[in-house]
């Protein structure tokens, strides 16, 4: 009798019996993902928070990394990132309108809804590897020191970067003697930068007006910039030439803010690759009235709550890793 009562009194307190929070089993499977998904991008936020941390002194600063924007040139800084972080939001908003009107049961409302975030999330995507591809390309071009130091260019009159190739001098080298009918010399050989180490300090050399940034932020919060009998003597040091970003070097500064910017955003674009993948599965599912048939649109909600989260998600990098 004891027993039959605590039972009961544990059933009354639990609620919903085999629908624990009245939430449908796959509602439920579905937070339990979303919980521990998020708790990977935690983890993946507070190591580039540690890591920059530690080197905060010469950590690249975003709104001088992030400044293209497609078809124009100038410097736009997160201008580009702001309009992809505003598209991302406004798809997440038209998740919101397809799950309500799946409540209502209005088919067509959930297709153009559903549509929309399609739309929104394609673009995304499409202008995270537009903005890979910039960064792994870059457009000014550093040197590196024997110590793994950037060292970037400055126009002293303006104040402006100088890519290399403005003021790099053409010599005479040994690459000019690589033809294309001696391609095996390609088989023990990285790829070459555009300009020989030798082709850039001498440009260097010969224009009056080109300085040295350095990685090391001063008082002000930019990077600090040598006077020109410095960065004369700098040049000693350079080792390499460094062409755009990847996974060994980077002409924006401290390595390991290219290496997170490549996990990091890479692995929030996959989320919303994926995303849209299953939200054209359930699209081409809901005209052909599967969930019609059912008398219920609880799939579209499942996908909006993962939706939701990949949104919510890159508020968050967009806040750490782009604005602070």
């Amino acid at each position: 009798m004891d027993s039959t009562v605590t039972t009961g009194s544990e059933e009354n307190v639990w609620g919903g019996g085999n629908r624990p929070l009245n939430a449908s089993y796959g509602k439920l499977m579905m937070w339990f993902f979303l919980v521990s998904d998020a708790l990977t991008f935690s983890g993946f936020l507070a190591s580039y928070g540690f890591s920059r941390f530690k080197f905060i002194e010469t950590w690249p600063i975003a709104d001088e990394v992030f400044t293209h924007v497609p078809f124009f040139h100038g410097n736009y800084p997160m201008i580009y990132v702001a309009f992809m972080t505003f598209i991302l939001i406004m798809s997440s908003v038209t998740m919101v309108l397809a799950v309500d009107a799946g409540h209502r049961m209005k088919k067509n409302a959930v297709i153009w809804y559903m549509f929309l975030t399609i739309i929104g999330g394609a673009i995304f995507v499409g202008s995270q590897a537009w903005e890979w591809a910039t960064f792994i390309k870059g457009d000014f071009g550093a040197l590196e020191t024997k110590g793994g130091r950037v060292l970037q260019f400055v126009n002293a009159d303006t104040g402006e970067r100088a890519a290399i190739a403005d003021f790099a001098k053409t010599l005479p080298s040994e690459r000019l003697d690589h033809e294309k009918k001696n391609g095996v010399w390609y088989y023990n050989e990285t790829a070459l930068p555009s300009f020989s180490l030798n082709e850039v300090i001498e440009g260097v050399k010969a224009n009056s007006n080109i300085v040295i940034r350095t990685e090391q932020i001063n008082e002000e919060g930019e990077k600090t910039v040598l006077s020109r009998s410095e960065s004369l003597d700098k040049l000693g040091d350079a080792a390499s030439v460094v062409e755009g970003a990847n996974l060994i070097r980077n002409e924006y500064g401290s390595r390991l803010f290219a290496d997170f910017f490549f996990f990091i955003t890479g692995f929030h674009g996959f989320h919303v690759f994926s995303g849209v993948v299953i939200n054209i599965i359930i699209f081409f599912n809901v005209i052909l009235g599967t969930y019609e048939r059912r008398g219920h649109y609880e799939m579209v909600e499942k996908v909006g709550l993962y939706w939701h989260f990949v949104d919510l998600v890159w508020v968050f990098v967009f806040t750490f890793f782009y604005l602070v």
